[in-house]
């Protein structure tokens, strides 16, 4: 019997959001919509841009808000990341066990250096800009890996922002090898233009000979296809895996599987920070397929916590929260 609906790898970073104008954007130079990657001389100057302005601090990372929604939706998680021995370390490893979720980081003692950061700008128009230092979890490598959990689980996850690491990604992929091994089902999400644009050979040994389920946006998809037409970048994406989720914003979500194709509607919202969106939507349906669901009822919860997270500032829902949506699904 598996003990874990999801087991998931990928970085740990803490967020620090802040509400930005396009002209402080621009003034810093920072690519709109998009992940850049910076180093900590470049995250000290960008500071230098918002000092003075209101700060949000959370637990980050794409896989890390994917397996804490799932987890205060009432699942079973396990992450393995990296953090370092400093104070943003202890802050990440206090979020995920305050929210449940079972972590390699309460087994190993921190390592030196710096724990990943990421400094989160979203504009007026309810776009977030994200500037990653990785810091620790650049290092994320094999021995974060709990072959044992990976075999309890029911679905391994890997986010695609591990792409960029050599060792984070060796890891990625033999977890990977170790789930399929043990009938273990495998998912995927794309992350971020970015990736597929300098690292796609990565998400490709990612993705192997196919996957469970595979997450994209449009843009993403669009991206990965060289295809804007929608029935173009379908067939591109379909060979991939058994069930492809796409989320098109304001159109909802498109789910993909058993030679299907199901529109599941939006649910209306005023976009305030889409910041932590496409993790809402993987996490809320990957509980929702592990808890008996069909993968359009799954995509419905998906679509409505997403439009909650969407509404707000940050990058999560308080657990309760998450389970009044999950109640309203259910009537």
């Amino acid at each position: 019997m598996s003990h874990y609906h999801l087991y998931a790898i990928g970085n740990a970073l803490v967020d620090t959001e802040y509400e930005v104008s396009d002209a402080l954007l621009a003034a810093m130079g920072v690519s709109k919509r998009h992940m850049t990657l910076i180093d900590n001389t470049q995250r000290t100057e960008l500071l230098g841009h918002v000092q003075g302005l209101h700060a949000r601090r959370t637990g980050g990372g794409s896989a890390g808000n994917t397996v804490v929604a799932l987890a205060q939706l009432g699942g079973q998680a396990f992450y393995s990341c990296r953090v370092a021995n400093d104070e943003l370390g202890d802050f990440y490893t206090r979020d995920l066990q305050a929210n449940r979720v079972a972590t390699n980081l309460t087994h190993t003692a921190a390592h030196e250096g710096q724990t990943g950061s990421c400094l989160v700008l979203v504009t007026p128009d309810a776009e977030r800009s994200m500037c990653t230092f990785l810091g620790a979890t650049s290092q994320l490598d094999r021995e974060a890996l709990h072959p044992q959990e990976i075999a309890k689980s029911k679905i391994y996850y890997m986010e695609g922002y591990l792409a960029a690491s050599p060792s984070g990604l060796q890891a990625a992929v033999e977890g990977r090898q170790l789930a399929v091994q043990h009938g273990v089902q495998t998912a995927l999400t794309l992350s971020d233009v970015s990736m597929i644009n300098f690292c796609r050979d990565g998400l490709q040994a990612m993705i192997g000979d196919g996957l469970d389920y595979l997450f994209a946006n449009e843009e993403e998809a669009q991206t990965w296809s060289g295809e804007t037409a929608l029935d173009k970048v379908i067939q591109a994406l379909q060979p991939l895996a058994r069930t492809v989720c796409l989320t098109l914003g304001p159109r909802g979500s498109l789910v993909i599987f058993g030679g299907q194709q199901i529109s599941v509607p939006a649910v209306p919202t005023q976009a305030v920070d889409t910041n932590g969106a496409g993790d809402m939507f993987a996490g809320a349906f990957l509980y929702g397929v592990t808890h008996g669901m069909d993968p359009a009822q799954a995509a419905a919860l998906a679509n409505r916590a997403a439009a909650e997270v969407v509404g707000q500032h940050g990058n999560r829902l308080t657990a309760e929260r998450l389970q009044v949506i999950l109640s309203a699904c259910a009537s």
